[in-house]
């Protein structure tokens, strides 16, 4: 498996789900829950950052503010951290996921395989898991489920 092809792909998927997506469609709700195109990216911007701070805890530092809220309370951070971002519009939201994703694929870049393929690595998640479990799991699945509901909203779109 390849950590780093896994995020690209992933990335390439989302980039692929809201292409030339009409500026009036991103703010609907119902693509997901009561989420709009633009919410789902605000989530994925907000596990984009979380695992930033992942990848800076396992290189030694602190866990970054992120990371704590994510581990006090699973079930509150989705709904935390998209509400954060809904004074923003789409246009920033995208920018701040891609910026975001940019450096996740940096940070990984430092790690080499055998780091990569730490059974336990993250104690929380699992000790017979890896990070790169954990990345196809947490980020490639999470970006096609999300992105095949864009897909489906997309579907749905009458003018």
């Amino acid at each position: 498996m390849n950590a780093s092809d896994i995020l690209k792909y992933g990335h390439f998927t989302v980039l692929g789900a809201v292409k030339d997506l009409p500026e009036a469609d991103w703010e609907t709700g119902g693509v997901c829950g009561v989420w709009s195109v633009k919410q789902i990216i605000a989530h994925l911007a907000s596990f984009e950052q979380l695992l930033v701070e992942i990848l800076e805890n396992l290189s030694g530092s602190e866990a970054g503010p992120t990371l704590a809220r994510y581990m006090a309370d699973h079930l509150a951070f989705n709904d935390v951290e998209v509400a954060a971002r809904d004074g923003m519009s789409a246009a920033q939201t995208m920018a701040e996921y891609e910026t975001l994703q940019a450096q996740t694929m940096a940070w990984l870049a430092q790690f080499p395989d055998i780091r990569r393929r730490e059974n336990g690595i993250l104690p929380w998640y699992g000790a017979a898991y890896d990070l790169e479990d954990f990345l196809v799991y947490t980020y490639y699945g999470h970006k096609r489920e999300h992105c095949a509901q864009i897909a489906v909203f997309r579907d749905q779109i009458t003018r």
